[in-house]
């Protein structure tokens, strides 16, 4: 039977634009595990890793022009979005160089004998290697930052472990692209190219992820899928790490306070936060809740005026069209749920935004509407009227695990006054990242960043974006009494390596 054909589609018009690769069979995911597991002796030396991860950031750069116009014509996100995209792209290749090249992510530990300890303690030496070849299931929503290129993989080749990406089928012929730059990259510092694998295909990826070889998986998209591949990961003879980042309603809360004080400002904001790139952020505001009265009614004036005023968009592709079509009727057909301004289909291959309203008691308890708690992929946000602290509170309590949390404050709460404190330890425990006065799309690549949160935002509780995302592709390993001559360069007394260390409980430099 032949493999079937992986085509690039145009999500403007939901047509075929050109064949890019077949699926590939079980027998080629080997073939690339087994490669990628091969080239993992070329990645030991951290100056080559760190001048091929800059390479790759450059030849992304050159090649942008040609880049932009295959994602454009795959993704209908258009060529600002993801200029801006491919240059964070880069930069993160980049600051994952730098985190190779100052070393401090191997956690270098060293104990020196203490006979006067109780118990005593042995010469012991530790630091982290690399866990061996990772599997990436690259997203649809951003085609560099979280793809071939991504945040996984540059992560990843910066712990020292060879990837195989499971191309994203919104955007084949961009993938292909991407890690011929990448191999390209690879080859000019004497890496061998199956560094970096791909692969297409439904079953390619469940293959990927039972292979024997493969030591870890990093996965961004929707819960269902996620959750079905980590099941596999943990079911497997030898259970593997996986990082899976699945869904996220990122609840907004907007206190009385702030509603009175900004209202018109809020709801433009939020507005601006829930449609940018047609609603497809990971951190979209899904959930917001606003005081019930005068103030909030300003609030959800201004958020209508914005809204309406947004532009029908494309969806990444048509299945994702129907699911957001069917998913707000359902919701808007709920009892007690109102429609300001009606989110659904806006042409043939548009949708266009909206939000939906909705009294905290109908969310208070469990029933029918438990789907409104769900993530609705697009141009959508729910508003819930809280009539007061307690009202919200119970909303809240019955969230589940997010990406981030926001809460909208007075310049008093703000500064200390009332409950501001309060609030921010209620919505500390439901996500990753918590947002004061301002809006949580716009994820920062820097190194206190933390992408991830409780379950179901993420499988684990590490991050996908920032620089201790290395930190899931490793694990560590101590020497017992090593003589000096056999130890690895990184715990020699000597520090030969110039890393910095911890010798005696002492931090050294």
């Amino acid at each position: 039977m032949a493999a079937a054909p992986v085509w690039s589609v145009d999500p403007r018009t939901g047509k075929q634009r050109e064949q890019v690769a077949v699926e590939a069979t079980a027998q080629e995911v080997d073939a690339a595990v087994t490669a990628a597991r091969a080239a993992r002796g070329a990645l030991a030396d951290r100056a080559v890793r760190s001048a091929f991860l800059r390479s790759a950031a450059a030849g992304l750069e050159a090649a942008g022009d040609r880049l932009i116009e295959a994602a454009d014509a795959e993704t209908a996100l258009g060529p600002v979005r993801l200029t801006g995209e491919l240059a964070r792209t880069a930069y993160q290749l980049r600051a994952f160089a730098g985190i190779v090249d100052e070393g401090a992510f191997l956690d270098v530990v060293v104990d020196h004998p203490d006979d006067t300890a109780t118990p005593p303690v042995p010469d012991l030496r530790r630091y982290k290697i690399p866990l061996g070849v990772v599997a990436v299931y690259a997203a649809s929503n951003f085609p560099f930052a979280f793809s071939v290129a991504g945040g996984d993989t540059a992560s990843a080749l910066a712990a020292g472990c060879p990837v195989v990406v499971k191309a994203q089928p919104d955007h084949p012929a961009l993938s292909e692209l991407v890690a011929k730059v990448l191999r390209r990259a690879a080859a000019a510092h004497g890496i061998p190219e199956g560094v970096v694998g791909l692969v297409h295909g439904f079953d390619a990826g469940v293959e990927l992820i039972g292979h024997p070889l493969v030591a870890a998986a990093g996965f961004t998209g929707s819960v269902r899928g996620g959750r079905a591949l980590f099941d596999a990961a943990a079911a497997r003879p030898v259970p593997i790490p996986f990082h899976g980042e699945l869904g996220s309603l990122n609840p907004v809360l907007v206190t009385e306070a702030a509603a009175a004080e900004r209202a018109e400002a809020i709801g433009a904001g939020l507005a601006g936060s829930m449609t940018l790139g047609v609603g497809q952020f990971c951190v979209k505001p899904g959930l917001v809740l606003v005081p019930s009265g005068a103030a909030g009614d300003g609030l959800v004036k201004s958020l209508t005026d914005a809204v309406s005023a947004t532009e029908a968009g494309v969806l990444l592709d048509h299945r994702m069209r129907d699911a957001f079509v069917r998913g707000v009727a359902e919701r808007a057909a709920l009892p007690g749920v109102g429609s300001p301004v009606t989110p659904g289909a806006g042409g043939e291959h548009t949708v266009s935004a909206g939000f939906l309203t909705v009294p905290a008691s109908r969310l208070a308890g469990e029933g029918a509407h438990d789907l409104l708690l769900e993530e609705c992929f697009g141009p959508v946000g729910v508003v819930v009227r809280y009539e007061d602290e307690a009202e919200a509170a119970a909303v809240l309590r019955r969230l589940p695990g997010n990406l981030t949390a926001t809460v909208q404050l007075s310049s008093e709460e703000a500064a200390g006054e009332g409950r501001g404190a309060e609030l921010l330890a209620e919505l500390t425990p439901l996500a990753g990242r918590v947002v004061v006065n301002g809006w949580p799309t716009g994820v920062a690549v820097a190194p206190a960043q933390h992408h991830g949160g409780p379950y179901p935002a993420t499988t684990s509780t590490s991050t996908s974006v920032g620089g201790t995302a290395i930190e899931r592709w490793l694990r560590p390993v101590v020497y017992q009494n090593a003589p000096e001559a056999l130890l690895p360069e990184e715990l020699r007394d000597g520090n030969p390596l110039g890393l910095p260390r911890r010798i005696d409980g002492v931090l050294e430099r």
